[in-house]
């Protein structure tokens, strides 16, 4: 689908990213880490930093929800 000339879908707004945070530290970060994971539970997604990561990486590899870690 094509825009209209001069038209733009998000009418004028300058959104700046909102920072992330950790679903289980609650560390943040200003901008997506390359470092930080990000896992989809029931149709939302859930950032987790690299300390969290590393910390239950045997949970992550099995695909456990969050919640049982």
């Amino acid at each position: 689908m094509t825009s209209l000339p001069g038209g733009s879908d998000d009418r004028g707004r300058t959104s700046r990213p909102r920072p992330l945070a950790c679903a289980r530290c609650s560390t943040t970060a200003e901008a997506p880490q390359p470092t930080w994971i990000c896992s989809v539970e029931n149709g939302s997604r859930h950032y987790f930093c690299d300390a969290c990561s590393r910390e239950h990486l045997r949970a992550i590899e099995g695909r456990l929800d969050s919640s049982w870690w």
